[in-house]
């Protein structure tokens, strides 16, 4: 049954996965700890692995706190882009954030993440 469960899983992933002709370095991002009011951004690169070019229709941040900024223009076949995602670090305290990634002609959209722990930053004090 787990065989069967995986062939069709796998399946399913090759056939979306040919539909946008996109291929990922990574989906998700763990940042660790940061300091509490600085911006922290990762960069997302993925080639396009298609015969086509490929065009991001939009990439749309879960909040607006985390803010995606991705390329406006098409990547002709066998190039690569980049999408780079900012979390503001405004609040304390463990985040994870999505960002959904839509690709022209592509009825799925990717899902990229970031997360980490937002801490206070700790104030420097002089020695007297």
């Amino acid at each position: 049954m787990k065989k069967i469960f995986f062939v069709a899983a796998l399946f399913i992933s090759q056939f979306a996965f040919s539909q946008t002709g996109v291929e990922f370095k990574t989906s998700s991002h763990q940042f660790g700890k940061v300091k509490k009011g600085i911006p922290v951004s990762y960069t997302f690169t993925f080639k396009n692995v298609s015969d086509k070019p490929v065009v991001i229709e939009f990439a749309n941040a879960d909040c607006g706190c985390t803010t995606p900024d991705y390329p406006k223009t098409a990547i002709v076949k066998k190039q690569s882009g980049d999408i780079k995602v900012t979390y503001n670090a405004a609040v304390t305290g463990i985040f994870k954030k999505s960002v959904n990634v839509k690709f022209a002609n592509s009825n799925q959209p990717y899902i990229l993440t970031v997360e980490g722990e937002v801490v206070e930053a700790i104030a420097k004090t002089k020695n007297k």
